[in-house]
């Protein structure tokens, strides 16, 4: 099975709060719904491609609660191209807190996380698909267990927030596998990790 991250993030890396202004205060952050009002039709149409692949989901908790508090809260999502893949397909919750999730088809992966997504990557066909849980991105990045990586990109710089990836943590090349771009500004690019990044080893002469 193939793992891919799917995250939503502006041109300064931030990816926290980007669906609505209460969704995510941590930190005192109050710039919420940044994304939203950047999302046009082609925007949407292709999220509801990509969700429409995935064989399967893989949460951390916090966005696993506000998924199932929006798309699984929907009355007909069989109707929604977002939600009804979400609601049909299996979701995987990382979490140790979480006991008795609402959601159906959801099951919680209280164990040894890394033993159990290699587990799931081995044994089952097809995507299994991570979006937002920046937290679990970041451990999945760390561990190798990452295939691809889209970036939706939106053109805004939102100036506070949780960025994607740390200010210090590992590094690593990636190859650009597809990038394109909406009417709207946003951009899609897919990623493959390409292992170990090439650093230039020779200071280059003064031209004066």
């Amino acid at each position: 099975m193939k793992l891919t991250t799917i995250t939503n993030v502006s041109v300064d890396g931030v990816m926290q709060g980007l669906g609505g202004a209460d969704e995510d205060r941590r930190g005192g952050f109050v710039r919420g719904g940044w994304a939203l009002p950047l999302v046009d039709e082609e925007t949407m149409t292709r999220l509801g491609e990509v969700y429409g692949r995935a064989g399967a989901f893989l949460f951390g908790r916090r966005t696993y609660e506000i998924f199932a508090a929006s798309w699984g809260a929907m009355a007909e999502p069989e109707d929604n191209p977002v939600a009804a893949p979400l609601h049909a397909r299996t979701k995987y919750v990382v979490s140790k807190t979480l006991i008795d999730p609402g959601w159906a088809r959801t099951t919680v992966l209280a164990g040894d996380p890394a033993a159990a997504v290699r587990e799931l990557k081995e044994r089952m066909p097809g995507e299994l698909q991570v979006h937002g849980s920046g937290q679990l991105v970041r451990w999945l990045a760390a561990e190798g267990l990452i295939d691809e990586m889209l970036l939706l990109t939106y053109p805004v710089i939102v100036g506070q927030g949780t960025r994607l990836f740390p200010a210090d943590g590992p590094d690593c090349a990636l190859e650009l596998v597809d990038s394109r771009a909406t009417p709207g500004g946003v951009t899609f690019q897919v990623y493959r990790p390409a292992g170990r990044p090439r650093y230039a080893t020779e200071v280059p002469p003064r031209t004066s």
